[in-house]
């Protein structure tokens, strides 16, 4: 069984796969920097035990991270906890991509492995809309090349600076309203949200397109729920995507 990582700066998701290709168990959680290797072991010890696993069951495991604290004590933990193939997404991995970036280092692991995984699953040319912490924009060629792409201020952290800086403005459920037109300040703020983020990726998107030639739009990350549907541009929501680079890149790297 292959256990995968993917450390982002307000979640980190955990999957496990089974067999080959197939995402048996999925998790959630919150990244919290602050924990240490033992902690994550034990951590995913009891994510696994609530499977009727633990980590003697794990054959390998890859991990990708955007923050460097955590990214440090997964090392740790991968030599005191797990001694099997432990994949860490970073310069020198073997990716199958060519990273066609004025530096290559620059790009974000989880950019690069959602890359990976887009294209296996739609080929190309593709678009990979991230909705995180930073919405991300990644365009890969026809070809499988990583061309480059775009970042923005994520959904929540927009809102966040929105309401730290109004203060006649209060926080809000980000849920789509019940019309674009709010008839209140809350339904404005829900479609100022929602709506004008939709317009963001569609708007992005085209632009791409006047690059790239008509291309396909996967969306994944955490708050695509709130955005996929509701885009003309999105063709496939994937939230694991992330994950199955992952199970790709470690296959590329000990399997083959």
């Amino acid at each position: 069984m292959l256990l995968t990582i993917d450390v982002g700066n307000t979640q980190t998701v955990i999957g496990l796969f089974k067999d080959s290709d197939t995402l048996d168990i999925h998790w959630r959680l919150s990244t919290i920097s602050e924990r240490t290797a033992d902690e994550y072991a034990l951590l995913i010890n009891e994510l696994l035990s609530l499977n009727g696993l633990n980590i003697l069951d794990i054959a390998g495991v890859a991990f990708s991270s955007s923050v460097p604290r955590v990214t440090a004590e997964m090392r740790e933990m991968s030599k005191r906890w797990f001694k099997i193939p432990f994949i860490t997404v970073e310069p020198g991995i073997k990716t199958g991509m060519p990273i066609l970036y004025d530096n290559p280092k620059e790009v974000g692991a989880d950019r690069i492995t959602n890359a990976v995984a887009g294209f296996e699953r739609f080929g190309g040319p593709l678009i990979v809309v991230d909705l995180g912490t930073a919405t991300t924009f990644d365009a890969i060629s026809a070809e499988g090349e990583y061309l480059g792409g775009a970042i923005t201020p994520g959904i929540q952290i927009s809102m966040d600076a929105l309401f730290q800086e109004a203060a006649a403005l209060r926080r809000v459920e980000l849920i789509e309203p019940k019309r674009v037109i709010g008839k209140s300040t809350v339904e404005s703020l829900q479609s100022g949200a929602i709506y004008g983020f939709v317009a963001q990726v569609d708007g992005l998107c085209q632009r791409f397109e006047q690059e790239l030639g008509p291309s396909t739009v996967v969306a994944t990350g955490g708050l695509a729920p709130l955005i996929a549907h509701l885009s003309s541009k999105v063709k496939h929501h994937d939230p694991w995507l992330t994950l199955h680079g992952l199970r790709i890149i470690f296959t590329r790297n000990v399997e083959g």
